[in-house]
């Protein structure tokens, strides 16, 4: 008897009507995302043709390597829709940004509002290296200045792999979740892919993003997906309707 494997999915197939994408680098310049104006307008028809409907851009925050600071992202913004509009692009986007855990950080959200992906929700990151020595320190402080942090691809830190129970104690100290799609199509290698899936069958996942910074990553949205199960991220990519722009 021959036994037939379900043929896997494709990753733009599984991005649902109306999708909000939370996590991205869509504004041109001003980090290691699109370059150009003409990049910005390619990566948002590539991934409207997935069924992206609204973007909330986040451009890094990183003193020392990308020194944006509020209003330079908010004039990115506004002269990116400019273009975009120009370009016949009616498509929406906000530019909000992806903060370093750091004291830098700590001092920044003590002395100016941050730019958040929705009300107090706040896309933040670790360095890929090791998670800062006053972590729990940080996520307290921000917390009690009234944010939700929202950690951006806890799935990519290495350091946590070998110590999953370190995920369940980010998530009691208030920490959401989002991951990126990509990963999920083994795009950032094996072990990542592996966490993401542990991740996402312990239901610690709350929403995805596409953490897009170039064609090549949105071109890869034509990859297989390479989970079993699909519940829980289909569950992740609908949360994401709680961020929509438009009424």
């Amino acid at each position: 008897m021959f036994i037939f494997n379900k043929p896997k999915a494709i990753l733009a197939d599984l991005i649902p009507e109306g999708y909000v994408d939370i996590h991205s680098h869509l504004l041109p310049g001003i980090d290691d995302g699109a370059k150009t104006n003409e990049d910005t307008v390619q990566l948002i028809q590539t991934l409207n043709s997935y069924g992206f409907s609204e973007f909330i851009t986040t451009p890094h925050v990183l003193t020392g390597m990308y020194n944006n600071t509020r209003d330079g992202i908010l004039e990115t913004e506004e002269t990116t829709n400019k273009h975009l509009h120009l370009n016949n692009i009616s498509r929406l986007l906000k530019a909000a940004a992806e903060y370093i855990l750091d004291e830098t950080f700590v001092e920044l959200f003590k002395k100016e509002p941050l730019l958040t992906l929705k009300d107090n929700y706040v896309l933040v990151e670790m360095s890929y290296l090791n998670p800062p020595i006053q972590l729990y320190e940080i996520l307290f402080e921000l917390q009690l200045a009234g944010y939700k942090p929202v950690l951006a691809h806890p799935e990519r830190y290495l350091f946590y792999h070998q110590n999953f129970e370190e995920y369940k104690k980010l998530k009691k100290a208030g920490c959401l979740f989002q991951i990126n799609l990509l990963s999920v199509t083994g795009y950032y290698g094996k072990p990542v892919l592996d966490i993401c899936k542990k991740l996402l069958d312990n239901n610690l996942i709350d929403y995805t993003g596409s953490d897009v910074h170039h064609e090549r990553h949105a071109q890869s949205f034509k990859n297989k997906i390479l989970l079993k199960k699909h519940d829980a991220l289909l569950a992740a990519l609908n949360n994401n309707s709680f961020f929509k722009l438009s009424s």
